[in-house]
């Protein structure tokens, strides 16, 4: 059976919107976007590519999967992320898209929690979630996540979109890995009790 892994980039203050560029996300006004830039170092990009060898599908909400079947079908498959994204599964949560364009990309059908379900029935592996804030907070709150993967900047923004809003209960976390990078970000590995 899949794990729905959640895999997200955020600030200390928990602030997950427009961490690629300037012109990413600007809902609601957020004027921070790209503040990941400067923290990236090698040990990112060998955690990411340590990620891919136990992915077997992703899950992606509507607007996530605009901005990267925007970009990373136009890239090279010498670039590792972008040959496992093309190459594997991808299905999307959607209420208003019918058809996708990106390779191997369907919508998922039906009622959410139980679509997801089945998906981590199918298979074996991780079932992979990147961004997807809208989406991510329906997963917990139908309790299908098994576990995130977290890159925690040093950095407060004080303003944007929050990985963790508001919960009906609290939910536990067993932290099963943690490495530092040179630039302050902690790689962390939790999966849900």
């Amino acid at each position: 059976m899949r794990k729905l892994m959640v895999i997200e980039f955020v600030t200390l203050d928990g602030v997950m919107q427009g961490l690629g560029s300037p012109d990413e996300d600007r809902d609601g006004g957020f004027e921070h976007g790209g503040w990941s830039a400067p923290y990236f170092d090698p040990a990112q990009a060998s955690a990411a590519g340590e990620g891919l060898k136990d992915t077997t599908a992703y899950l992606f909400g509507r607007r996530t999967y605009e901005k990267m079947a925007a970009f990373w079908p136009t890239q090279p498959d010498e670039n590792p992320m972008a040959a496992h994204l093309n190459a594997t599964p991808k299905h999307v949560a959607t209420r208003t898209l019918t058809s996708l364009d990106w390779p191997n990309a369907r919508v998922l059908d039906g009622e959410l929690a139980t679509a997801v379900r089945e998906l981590k029935e199918q298979g074996d592996g991780v079932l992979a979630v990147l961004g997807s804030g809208v989406l991510v907070q329906e997963l917990i709150a139908a309790e299908l996540v098994d576990g995130y993967r977290l890159f925690l900047h040093p950095l407060l923004l004080g303003t944007g979109k929050r990985l963790f809003r508001e919960m009906a209960r609290p939910q536990r976390l067993r932290l099963v890995d943690h490495t530092s990078t040179s630039t302050g970000v902690l790689m962390l590995g939790y999966d849900v009790i």
